[in-house]
């Protein structure tokens, strides 16, 4: 069951619980728009269910709401950033915006970031740098809740990836997937309804498959074992260990490069109900794709490519094949106009919110 809400009181509703703990306009706008953003794509885990975990990480004092990201070591087209442990979304919004301006004028803008938190969903950021007629890279390491092949304790994060390119006559191509099986956030998820998850998600424990999302939690935790199983699954067979070396290379680029926190470094902080990670680190890349090649011939290929994709063999039974985002941003589309679909559970957490802090949740109730 769904609620049906209107996507700018949803934005309004984020925007104002997160001045009310201190964060100025523009951070508060910033990390709103980008919960927004997710919820929009139908990216649910990554959107206004985190309200409480954020306010939660700022009431402790993981999240420092008054910390400006700070740049340490610069090049022509490099710079490494101390977020000095300020709202991810803030932090990668000036690491983006750097990365952007050094890729105008070089040709390519990389930004490493160290001592951050959460930022969000990291396509926004990729979309960023294709918005400025760029290619965009966003990778960010976490906590650690993904066990490396063979192991049977979590050391390394969920790490997501995305790539976005623009393209003509398509939308751009935009990638965003965590090199797990699943997102961590998922898991909050079938915790907070009680549903059981998939079974070859995560192993409990003692390492065999589990699909109690809560106990999981729970251990992970308490650092007693078990985790999220990498990209590919348990073992070799089908290739788990390939989705392993893409976390451990997302944690090089983030962590390493910036000389910050990687694998079980980044610090993992539980309150009450909330598990939340901080010093956190993220990687930016962006591209003058003139650079390379002309624009226009770039844009052509990419729809080429798309083309090619869409156009081949459908699987018996199957009408469509999608290239990566489009689904994303037609969904986006369409809840623009009709309303943004939010699982039960997440609205009674906004309720929840709202009742604490004085602020009412301002939308309409339509179930579906």
């Amino acid at each position: 069951m769904a609620i049906i809400v209107d996507h700018r009181k949803l934005r309004t509703f984020t925007e104002n619980n997160f001045r009310f703990v201190g964060l100025s306009q523009e951070a508060a706008h910033l990390c709103a728009d980008n919960f927004v953003a997710a919820d929009l794509r139908g990216v649910s885990s990554h959107g206004a269910a985190l309200i409480r975990r954020y306010m939660d990480a700022i009431r402790i004092g993981t999240i420092l709401p008054q910390a400006k990201p700070e740049i340490i070591r610069e090049s022509p087209s490099t710079a490494t950033i101390d977020g000095h442990l300020g709202l991810g979304q803030v932090v990668a919004d000036f690491a983006t915006g750097v990365a952007i301006e050094k890729a105008k004028q070089t040709g390519i803008g990389i930004a490493t970031v160290r001592n951050s938190n959460h930022y969000g969903m990291a396509g926004y950021y990729a979309q960023m740098m294709v918005d400025e007629g760029l290619l965009g890279m966003s990778l960010t390491n976490a906590a650690p809740y993904v066990i490396p092949t063979f192991g049977r304790i979590p050391v390394i994060g969920t790490n997501p990836i995305s790539l976005a390119a623009p393209a003509n006559r398509h939308y751009p191509f935009l990638l965003d997937m965590a090199t797990s099986v699943v997102p961590r956030n998922k898991l909050d998820e079938y915790a907070d309804t009680g549903m059981p998850m998939p079974a070859g998600w995560a192993l409990d424990a003692q390492g065999r498959i589990t699909t109690d999302a809560a106990a999981l939690l729970t251990s992970m935790v308490s650092r007693l074992g078990g985790g999220i199983l990498p990209l590919g699954g348990k073992g070799e067979l089908c290739g788990g260990h390939k989705g392993y070396g893409l976390s451990v290379l997302v944690d090089i680029l983030c962590g390493v490069l910036s000389g910050g926190a990687y694998a079980d470094l980044i610090q993992n902080v539980k309150d009450g109900e909330s598990i939340i990670a901080t010093q956190v680190c993220h990687f930016f890349m962006a591209l003058k794709i003139d650079n390379f090649v002309d624009m226009d011939t770039f844009t052509a290929g990419m729809d080429d490519l798309i083309d090619r994709l869409k156009n081949s063999e459908k699987a018996a039974g199957q009408t469509t094949i999608y290239v990566h985002g489009e689904k994303e941003y037609e969904l986006c589309a369409k809840h623009e106009k009709i309303g943004v679909p939010l699982p039960e559970y997440v609205y009674e957490i906004l309720e929840s919110v709202g009742k604490e802090t004085g602020i009412p949740l301002d939308v309409r109730r339509e179930r579906r």
